[in-house]
């Protein structure tokens, strides 16, 4: 294209383009480079823009391309491998290994400012939550050292979800990506790092949900568990025990959950030499468990197991 042309086509945009008048807050890249991606954005078909907005949802870091196309069907994903190509080409992408690839950051802050004037813009945000956070439940309580290397590339946009997009959780999962954060760490003895994120999805389910709700309760279980591992009783029991009242107010006295809430508690005054708090406990836990589940189920087994120990 000549000099000429790229001049009439930045001096046409650059009073029409938001991005280039008013740049976000936290926004480094100076305006000059700002015109620079907006000439090559205007040479982008609009797959290839609805690609770049998609793609700037995802953390700065590299981006297993299987996580964009879980949020895609089977038509959709060769269109968008096109688009992807194409970004690469004109240095907008970056190829990092094999099925790998990264933006810049000013490209992605530039990309992020554009997919803010989508009107599909909150239609990516919640495709994006609901894809990452399906990746996330695969994360078991003990996840084997295979598992964690494997999860290791995916983990940062799921932390993403938590923390930039959680406004786009659904209420059905909101708490899943703070779960899956603390059990990558807790599984691997990192408990200072899985305390944030358990400590700040509490935080943001009582802010959504009020004081008292199942999801609630979840969330303090899951802090009370990480600070049982480290020995840190006297901060884990309150936690148990407003999980355990909350569960039995809201789901009733016979509820698997209050089980799971009276053997949590029963363990805790077990790794303290408690043991005659916490047999009625485990006796009760078990007792839940077999009228709900029957004889012959894992958490019937694990009861029983907990209940010989003691």
């Amino acid at each position: 294209t000549s000099l000429g042309t790229l001049q009439q086509r930045l001096e046409t945009q650059r009073l029409a383009a938001r991005a280039l008048q008013q740049a976000d807050d936290g926004m480094t890249a100076q305006l000059g480079v700002l015109e620079a991606f907006e000439l090559s954005w205007h040479t982008l078909y609009p797959g290839a823009q609805q690609l770049s907005c998609k793609l700037s949802l995802f953390a700065l870091a590299p981006i297993p391309w299987q996580l964009v196309t879980d949020q895609l069907s089977s038509s959709e994903s060769e269109e968008m491998e096109e688009a992807r190509d194409l970004l690469v080409e004109l240095n907008l992408l970056q190829l990092v290994e094999c099925g790998v690839y990264q933006f810049h950051q000013l490209v992605r802050e530039y990309f992020l400012a554009k997919l803010e004037q989508r009107s599909d813009a909150d239609e990516q945000k919640q495709a994006y939550c609901q894809a990452v956070v399906a990746r996330g439940q695969q994360i078991p309580e003990s996840p084997t050292r295979e598992l964690v290397l494997q999860m290791m590339p995916i983990m940062p946009h799921i932390a993403e979800a938590a923390t930039v997009w959680n406004d786009w959780l659904s209420d059905k999962t909101l708490v899943q990506p703070f779960i899956a954060m603390g059990k990558f760490y807790e599984g691997q003895g990192a408990y200072a790092e899985a305390e944030p994120y358990y400590s700040n999805g509490l935080s943001k389910l009582e802010k959504r949900f009020g004081d008292e709700h199942p999801d609630v309760a979840i969330g303090l279980n899951n802090l009370a568990d990480l600070y049982d591992n480290q020995g840190r009783y006297c901060e884990a029991e309150p936690l148990y025990l407003q999980a355990l009242a909350m569960r039995q107010k809201l789901l009733g006295d016979e509820h698997p959950d209050v089980a799971i809430s009276l053997n949590n508690l029963a363990l805790l005054y077990d790794d303290q030499g408690r043991y005659s708090e916490a047999e009625p406990l485990l006796q009760q836990s078990l007792a839940i468990r077999q009228k709900h589940f029957g004889g012959d189920h894992p958490a019937v087994a694990r009861s029983l197991n907990n209940l010989e120990l003691l």
